[in-house]
């Protein structure tokens, strides 16, 4: 066999479900990126403009590079993808239907996490599994040189994958696989080595589809591939460090930590498989977090608690106004005692977010009681 067919069978004994090879030349979205950029929708993630010029071509991280292995990791959970539409669709006025999710009489009120954030930290497990690729490439090929990335360095994965075959990029600017979806972690592995190529992925499946473009709770896609992070709510919950815009919050409904809903309504994710790398598993503490629970957390507590999980990257401000935000457009009363005690947290924007749930519970409640009055 060929190095490439020994790289491939390697890549997926170590777990990769997708593996590829793209040469190593200028990204093909550049331009498109720079567009993307000046026109602001990168909203308050300065580094995406500091490191622009840098993604330009991956030879900014490997000067040597002649070629990309090109990996996705299925992370698909079992609920991912299978919710209906309609029960996806956010009314402004945050009332959610019933299968939201957000409570029963059971459970009370709960929070969701983005489903690749439910188990351990992606970027240590596809690092580790880029690196032992890297391990074996040296072995195959004493002297290489390469360096295994995840989405921290200044490549445009997506752009890559497409290129090495994996699949398209939606209108949801996800990349997208005909069997697995779009559930997928990407990595790369860069090399010095002048590997033979895949087919690039030239053809485009969305059709007239548009479910993902309809269902955005925030309306953050301007046209089809063209997201708006201002307006994503994995953008405001998770990149954002300021208050978020009042004409947003309603649409986050009870997303604590990132948003699935442009992927759980692409028909494409409907029958994929879900992913089977243990690490990635939704742990059972994190699939449905009580905003309540998270409001009487201190610093030690939320860093034993998500130190090395994903959720990290909120920082405790983050995570804290954002159960905020959750219990606010629920507007259950028997939340303001909490949110009351959040009023008096030391940061400021645990604060502002504490009282403007209160307000809004409060407003809630007087329009029930107007209701019911005949008013």
């Amino acid at each position: 066999m060929q190095l490439e067919e020994r790289l491939k069978d390697k890549a997926r004994w170590l777990g990769f479900d997708l593996v590829g090879i793209a040469p190593a030349t200028p990204a093909d979205g550049f331009d498109r990126l720079r567009e993307w950029l000046d026109d602001g929708c990168a909203g308050e993630m300065h580094y995406m403009h500091q490191q622009a010029e840098a993604r330009r071509h991956p030879s900014s991280i490997l000067p040597e590079v002649r070629s990309i292995v090109m990996t996705a990791l299925n992370y698909k959970g079992q609920e991912s993808g299978v919710r209906d539409q309609s029960g996806v669709k956010r009314l402004e006025s945050g009332v959610r239907n019933q299968e939201s999710g957000v409570r029963n009489q059971e459970s009370g009120v709960r929070g969701r996490v983005a489903s690749y954030a439910l188990g351990a930290d992606y970027h240590d497990v596809m690092r580790g599994k880029l690196n032992d690729l890297l391990d074996w490439v040296r072995q195959e090929v004493p002297g290489v040189h390469g360096r295994g990335v995840v989405d921290t360095a200044p490549l445009l994965e997506r752009d890559f994958a497409r290129r090495a075959g994996l699949g398209w990029i939606g209108k949801n600017t996800m990349l997208i696989h005909k069997k697995l979806g779009s559930f997928v972690f990407l990595g790369a592995l860069l090399l010095d080595l002048p590997l033979r190529a895949d087919e690039p992925f030239d053809s485009f499946h969305c059709g007239t589809c548009t479910a993902c473009l309809d269902a955005c709770p925030t309306e953050a896609f301007i046209s089809p591939g063209l997201l708006d992070a201002r307006r994503c709510i994995s953008y405001l919950t998770i990149e954002l460090r300021q208050p978020i815009d009042d004409t947003l919050r309603p649409g986050i409904g009870d997303w604590l930590f990132g948003c699935d809903v442009c992927q759980d309504v692409c028909p494409w994710n409907r029958k994929a498989p879900s992913g089977n790398d243990p690490a990635l598993q939704p742990r059972a503490d994190l699939v449905a977090l009580d905003p309540m629970d998270l409001l009487g957390m201190n610093a030690e507590d939320f860093r034993r608690r998500f130190k090395g999980t994903a959720l990290w990257r909120a920082k405790r401000r983050g995570l804290l106004r954002n159960a905020c935000i959750v219990l606010g457009n629920r507007g259950d009363p028997e939340a303001v005692p909490a949110l009351k005690i959040a009023l008096t947290d030391e940061e400021p924007l645990i604060r502002e977010a504490a009282a403007w749930a209160i307000e809004r519970i409060r407003s809630q409640e007087s329009e029930v009681r107007s209701q019911g009055s005949g008013q």
